[in-house]
């Protein structure tokens, strides 16, 4: 009972675990797996042969059922119907050193997405993802390792450095039909175990830009390296909204080979209706792309 106690906490209050040696990172990111030690519990308290063993499942069970069953609900249960003037935003961490950035371009383009986001270019990769996106859509901005393309006018473009002195981030403002949607592309710094401070910096000043934004209607999109349940995301996800998967579950996007563990790669909004909202391969890329449809 004591173990099944333990797991519950962790559960629960895994943000509170002190990060050090990296701890609080890893379990931050793997947290909806903790759920798989439920059955390890039941599996031990039944060779113990004491007791009830479905007692021993039920705390955490609980607890993990309270963090994360809302979040796997399919949102196609509850997503509205399609308005007369939708927006479909793709995008994908390309993986500059996989070769297949234009395959990846190519793969968002048949999404039928107005916007494309896409991180993790370098000279290379550039060149040939604007080659694919640049057919298709009429504005477009890079900067650093980001970039954005549009079938609607990019206004207001900027970059950002979000702390770090080097360009990972870009806002700017769509003019659609309806109005205009503010719009920023993040490539967060990478978070690894005992090295994420400049992740988090990246974060922070995000959160930190978003309640300056003019805008009724915000979205933030992008890699984040940085998973829903990670404690550095929490103060984005105070202010924007990430939707449930259409189909349900978590939506992992790293890495696409052999399965996804976590959920680095965003779409986050406010002020909108999402209708729609799925992770997609694309390209040779270690991540998988997202595709989300709101209503304007």
């Amino acid at each position: 009972m004591a173990a099944s106690l333990v797991l519950a906490v962790v559960i629960v209050l895994h943000n509170l675990v002190p990060d050090v040696g990296g701890l609080g990172l890893v379990i931050d990111s793997a947290a909806p797996w903790l759920g798989l030690g439920i059955p390890v519990l039941l599996v031990l308290a039944a060779f113990a042969r004491r007791g009830r063993p479905w007692v021993a499942a039920l705390v955490p069970l609980v607890a993990w059922v309270l963090m994360f069953g809302a979040s796997i609900i399919p949102l196609k249960w509850t997503a509205p119907p399609a308005s007369a003037t939708t927006l479909t935003v793709a995008s994908q961490n390309v993986e500059a050193s996989s070769g297949t950035g234009a395959a990846s371009a190519a793969d968002l383009v048949a999404t039928g997405a107005q916007v494309v986001a896409i991180q993790e270019m370098d000279a290379a990769s550039r060149t040939e993802i604007s080659s694919v996106l640049d057919a298709t859509y009429e504005y477009s901005y890079q900067v650093g390792t980001v970039g954005l393309w549009s079938s609607y006018p990019i206004l207001n473009a900027q970059p950002w450095d979000l702390g770090l002195g080097w360009q990972r981030a870009l806002a700017a403002d769509l003019e659609t039909p309806e109005g205009l949607v503010s719009i920023y592309v993040i490539h967060a710094a990478s978070a690894r175990i005992g090295d994420h401070a400049d992740r988090d910096e990246m974060l922070k000043n995000l959160a930190n830009v978003l309640p300056n934004d003019e805008n009724d209607r915000v979205i933030a999109v992008g890699d984040f390296n940085a998973a829903s349940t990670d404690r550095a995301f929490k103060p984005i996800l105070s202010q924007l909204s990430e939707p449930n998967q259409s189909d349900g579950l978590f939506g992992f996007t790293w890495p696409a080979s052999p399965f996804p563990v976590t959920r680095l790669d965003h779409f986050l909004q406010r002020g909108l209706d999402v209708i729609s909202n799925t992770v997609i391969p694309a390209g040779g890329s270690d991540h998988l792309a997202i595709v989300a449809t709101v209503n304007l």
